[in-house]
């Protein structure tokens, strides 16, 4: 019997930009928060669990991004085998001018609406559609995952919720309804070329508050406030 081919999509943990509720892009600069630093460390303890149920990784593609690269880094330090691949088809969605500029003030933006109701119209000022950031992420997908073994994919919100959106079967237009958060993890199987999502978003190695932080953030929002927070941070 042929194994199932494995997926893990994982997104980046807490960035600096998630704590200043900056939209990031494409920032080369922008790494982990304190925050994140804590979940990349929960998120690789997890991983490591999982080798008790004869779980094994078998090849990490990462986002060319700092964030993304730092959050994966905690578990590739003591899993020097794996083979690593930084991917250009994965990285975040090109927000063009919208890049860098706080979340409240986009989100005040005529544009903004046809973001939540329609994103398949959308392109952005001087950047990209959100039908081309699908399109090639879905391709590295298909071409990256190793048949039959466990693939890890570290990337980011929005383009995990729109490769999540496509192994449903939903259009895009619906994949706001997907919640991705930082350090999260959604799995998806293929057997016999047949997939499967098997759980998406799941935050439970991080010890998060119940009460997701659940909403249409562009790239996916800063997530839950969770134990591992510092603290003083409140639920909001």
């Amino acid at each position: 019997m042929t194994r199932p081919t494995q997926i893990l999509l994982i997104r980046h943990a807490h960035s600096t930009a998630n704590l200043k509720a900056i939209l990031a892009g494409r920032d080369k600069t922008v790494g982990l928060s304190e925050r994140g630093v804590r979940e990349a460390q929960l998120l690789a303890t997890y991983l490591d669990s999982l080798k008790q149920d004869g779980f094994a990784v078998n090849r990490v593609v990462t986002s060319p991004l700092l964030r993304a690269r730092q959050t994966i880094a905690p578990f590739l330090a003591s899993h020097k085998g794996i083979e690593l691949i930084r991917d250009s088809g994965i990285i975040e969605m090109d927000y063009g001018s919208w890049s860098g500029k706080k979340i409240g003030s986009l989100s005040k933006r005529p544009l903004w609406r046809e973001i939540q109701r329609r994103p398949s119209t959308v392109r952005f000022p001087d950047g990209e559609s959100f039908l081309e950031m699908a399109s090639r992420s879905s391709e590295s997908i298909a071409d990256l995952a190793l048949p039959g073994k466990t693939t890890i994919f570290v990337s980011h919100g929005d383009v995990i919720k729109s490769i999540v959106a496509g192994y449903l079967g939903l259009h895009l237009d619906q994949f706001q309804r997907i919640a991705i958060e930082p350090a999260s993890i959604t799995k998806i199987s293929i057997n016999d070329g047949s997939p499967v999502v098997n759980f998406v978003n799941s935050t439970s190695h991080l010890n998060s508050s119940l009460a997701a932080h659940i909403d249409s953030t562009l790239g996916g929002g800063a997530g839950a406030i969770s134990n591992t927070s510092t603290k003083g941070n409140r639920k909001r």
